[in-house]
């Protein structure tokens, strides 16, 4: 785990400028909620407001995150004032709950800005729970969610806005469908279900931290799709939880919310938080419970005791999810699978097809965005196969097949970029095989979803002198050899995963 954090590669240091961004953006909400003369209460709810906004807003483009950003106090204004409201009326309180979260979830239907809406919604309501707040003190709570959010605006878009210097990031549309079939509206159910057990369970483990209980079961099925991918996710919040308790017994509690070592404590949290969200989960989780300590220790209530109850919560959460993907409408990893494995051999295809027109002569042919689309349809790939290469898979048959299909795609990904490479330098000459070699593979990636048969390699074939031929060669063996784990069993991806 260690090394999968602090070795994995930071392309354009874009994870450390991210990480340190948001430790300036929940500094300043917090020192400017102070300055305004907020209680305690009211600067942790511009503090964790800071957060979600630097955290959850993800739009392609920086216009559309400016929007995302001025978006969410529409959204979780009045979601504050009905958990205020209805703080005396335990009925009422828990179905509004419920409603929030699958509504939330339904809002990925939308994309990356339903997505941080639904997020921010959920916070919102959480936060809400976790500061027992009263309609008496929503004109404090506003304010703290309006300061901080333009606090973070401030710092992201601009004392430090870096994305405006690169290209805008993909983003994968979610997966079609109408009505049940739709992935979102499934899960919607699934996550509603899983937080009705978990609410009703974390209350007869607490009657005061049962909110601990939900707010697991939402983030497990943050981020995921499948079935597969839920349950290691669940498994990896206990275990970062697990982990983040033993730390928080060693720093947080002898803190005491002591004001130095809270603040480097906090700051060094948030960091870890941005810093390791995109390469492990569990890691992310160890960082979020020692904030939470910390947090406590500012409030005077944290105790061993207390870090013992939020274990039991989580677990408590992450059975709630498991219950419900596994009995509510369950989504296959399998399905998942096929059909992110699918979109990710088309954009092969259209990557070879912009870069041999490029080559070709044609100024108008760009590769470079399709490029950036393979890479994102590959982390998608890869989340949606971790539950086969998971260390406790027992299907060992699977877990092979799943890492040589991950090998091989990423041997393609390494071909089409050298590809795009080539076609990108002015110079670079055009051999008249280029055309029949894009054509085999254009035909290999056809055949690979539509199902017909992998065109073989020519035996005997010379080695390819021009670049773009050599990777474009690198592309047909990748493809036909991905033919063989594909097509495995009954002729599904991964079968029976």
């Amino acid at each position: 785990m260690l090394k999968r954090v602090f070795v994995a590669p930071d392309p354009g240091r874009t994870r450390l400028r991210f990480a340190t961004r948001a430790v300036l953006g929940i500094a300043l909400a917090v020192v400017v909620c102070g300055l305004a003369g907020h209680s305690l209460q009211g600067v942790v709810t511009g503090g964790l407001a800071a957060l979600l906004a630097l955290f959850t807003v993800t739009d392609a483009t920086v216009r559309g995150q400016a929007v995302t950003t001025a978006l969410l106090p529409a959204v979780g204004l009045p979601v504050l004032a009905a958990a205020a409201e209805l703080h005396d009326h335990p009925v009422a309180r828990d179905l509004t709950f419920l409603a929030v979260v699958g509504l939330g979830v339904y809002a990925r239907r939308w994309g990356p800005r339903g997505h941080s809406l639904g997020v921010f919604a959920f916070m919102t309501y959480f936060v809400a729970q976790f500061l027992h707040a009263t309609t008496d003190r929503l004109p404090e709570l506003f304010a703290s969610v309006l300061l901080s959010v333009l606090s973070a605006a401030a710092v992201r878009f601009g004392l430090w806005c870096y994305e405006r210097r690169l290209p805008p990031a993909p983003v994968p549309a979610p997966p079609g469908g109408t009505g049940l079939a739709r992935v979102t509206t499934r899960q919607a159910v699934q996550a509603t279900a899983g937080a009705g057990f978990a609410l009703v369970v974390g209350q007869l483990v607490s009657g005061q931290r049962w909110y601990w209980a939900v707010g697991a079961t939402w983030w497990i099925f943050v981020n995921t799709t499948s079935r597969g991918e839920t349950l290691v996710r669940g498994f990896r919040r206990v275990l970062g939880t697990v982990l983040g308790i033993g730390l928080g017994l060693l720093v947080a509690v002898p803190a005491q919310g002591a004001a130095l070592p809270t603040a480097v404590l906090a700051a060094v949290c948030v960091f870890g938080i941005f810093y390791t969200a995109a390469v492990s989960y569990t890691w992310m989780m160890l960082c979020v419970t020692v904030l939470a300590g910390t947090l406590y220790g500012l409030l005077g209530v944290l105790t061993p005791g207390l870090l013992a109850l939020r274990l039991a919560e989580t677990a408590v959460g992450a059975l709630g999810a498991a219950l419900a993907v596994l009995l509510v409408l369950p989504v296959t990893t399998h399905a998942v699978t096929d059909a992110w494995i699918q979109r990710a051999l088309r954009c092969v295809h259209a990557c070879t097809a912009e870069a041999a027109a490029r080559l070709a002569g044609d100024e108008s042919a760009d590769p470079a965005p399709r490029v950036a689309e393979l890479e994102q349809l590959l982390a998608r790939v890869r989340l949606s196969v971790a539950p086969l290469v998971h260390p406790l898979n027992p299907a060992l048959g699977r877990k092979r097949r799943a890492r040589r299909v991950l090998a091989l795609l990423d041997d393609c990904a390494r071909e089409i970029r050298g590809l795009v490479a080539v076609a990108a330098d002015p110079v670079a000459s055009h051999d008249a095989r280029l055309a029949a070699a894009c054509w085999r593979v254009e035909s290999a990636v056809e055949a690979l979803t539509g199902g017909g048969a992998v065109p073989a390699r020519e035996a005997g074939r010379e080695p390819a002198v021009e670049p773009a031929l050599a990777h474009l060669h690198g592309l047909e063996r990748a493809l036909a050899e991905l033919a063989v784990p594909l097509r495995a069993g009954s002729g599904s991806p991964l079968v029976g995963a």
